[in-house]
């Protein structure tokens, strides 16, 4: 079986984009394997992922870049292709909880998550032994006030020493500065709890308990200037009752904060995530 790739295109919606792209694919003798897309009439915004091989080998077609090119002029279109499979180069941010960074880790050497780790980043030594076993590049970053504008230079230095594609913050309590937020807009992805009702501040699951919630969860999203307010991707919620203690709570949230943040990496580095005012749209394989 010839090399899959993965074609992404958003733009302003109209009549016959579908059909536009079909006709594109078929002329250059490429395959759709799979196609998603999605008309918003809130934003009036086309959205398309589709999956395609070519007939010639694993090469996506010159012709079809340059054709693609064109479209994308005619449309007002952003487009892209990358390689099914091919691991997203990601850099991982914690500060002295494990659960978010393992499970990523875990399911990258499962191959259940198509991304290559490639550091970890840390404002602590406190997880640098617990986490020798994956032999990865441990890098110690300490962030104070006054140091918070040389740390983050210290980032973006070895997010281009490792080609870091993708920064995760898996559980990384430090606040990026607005400047640093967009840079990297649309590859960080943020982790945090979230409840219905939300509680903010020390505590949040006390806080929770206190207030007899039925459901606690985690959400996952990129990262804006906006403090946890950045387009969602994932969500993992479950449900609790009079019986869970703080202590329980604490314990359900590390294993959906695990999932949803997964969730979240996996839909990115298989390129099914559009921004969309604000939010997203999230394609199924």
């Amino acid at each position: 079986m010839s090399q899959e790739h993965i074609l992404t295109l958003s733009c302003p919606d109209r009549v016959g984009l579908v059909a536009t792209l079909a006709r594109l694919m078929e002329r250059h003798g490429c395959f759709i394997a799979s196609s998603r897309t999605f008309g918003d009439p809130d934003t009036s915004r086309f959205f398309a992922r589709l999956v395609f091989q070519s007939e010639g080998g694993d090469d996506v077609p010159a012709g079809l870049k340059a054709d693609l090119e064109d479209a994308a002029g005619e449309l007002s279109a952003t487009w892209g292709i990358h390689m099914v499979g091919q691991p997203v180069k990601t850099l991982l941010l914690v500060s002295k909880s494990d659960h978010c960074a393992n499970t990523l880790l875990y399911g990258a050497r499962r191959g259940e998550l198509p991304i290559e780790p490639v550091g970890i980043l840390s404002n602590h030594r406190t997880l640098e032994e617990g986490f020798s076993h994956w032999s990865l590049p441990f890098f110690h970053v300490p962030v104070t006030a006054d140091t918070k504008a040389d740390a983050e230079a210290r980032m973006f230095a070895l997010i281009e020493e490792t080609g870091a594609e993708l920064i995760v913050l898996a559980r990384y309590m430090q606040v990026l500065s607005n400047e640093a937020c967009t840079r990297l807009a649309g590859r960080c992805i943020n982790i945090h709890h979230s409840f219905l009702p939300s509680f903010k501040g020390a505590q949040p699951y006390h806080q929770a308990h206190a207030r007899g919630v039925k459901v606690i969860g985690a959400s996952a999203h990129y990262v804006t200037p906006d403090l946890d307010e950045g387009p969602i991707i994932a969500q993992a919620t479950e449900g609790v009752d009079h019986t869970y203690s703080p202590a329980d709570m604490i314990e359900l949230g590390r294993h959906l904060e695990g999932t949803a943040l997964l969730r979240a990496v996996k839909a990115h580095a298989e390129h099914r995530i559009f921004v969309n005012a604000g939010k997203t749209v999230v394609f199924a394989r």
